[in-house]
């Protein structure tokens, strides 16, 4: 879970200028990662048509199963400022 978490992390930083938050929920079957972005910074993780979006999920599904997991990304707008998100 910590490598997949990391993985999206380096994937954010490099797509976001405002600070992120990836938070990771562990079921039994899947792991839920929760990428926290600004409103700012919302239209540069998703992308026209959703296709960065597309993409990151899809680095992250090819990345688990190399691990033998399952995952899945969501990707949320922050309500508060990017300054509380750190």
């Amino acid at each position: 879970m910590t490598d997949l978490k990391g993985l999206l992390e380096m994937i954010a930083q490099g797509l976001t200028d405002c600070p992120f938050v990836v938070n990771a929920i562990e079921g039994e079957q899947t792991t839920v990662l929760e990428l926290k972005v600004s409103k700012a910074d919302m239209g540069k993780v998703i992308g026209k048509q959703g296709r960065i979006a597309k993409s990151i999920r899809n680095v992250m599904k090819a990345s688990a199963m190399h691990l033998g997991k399952r995952v899945q990304v969501e990707i949320i707008q922050s309500n508060d400022d990017s300054s509380s998100l750190s």
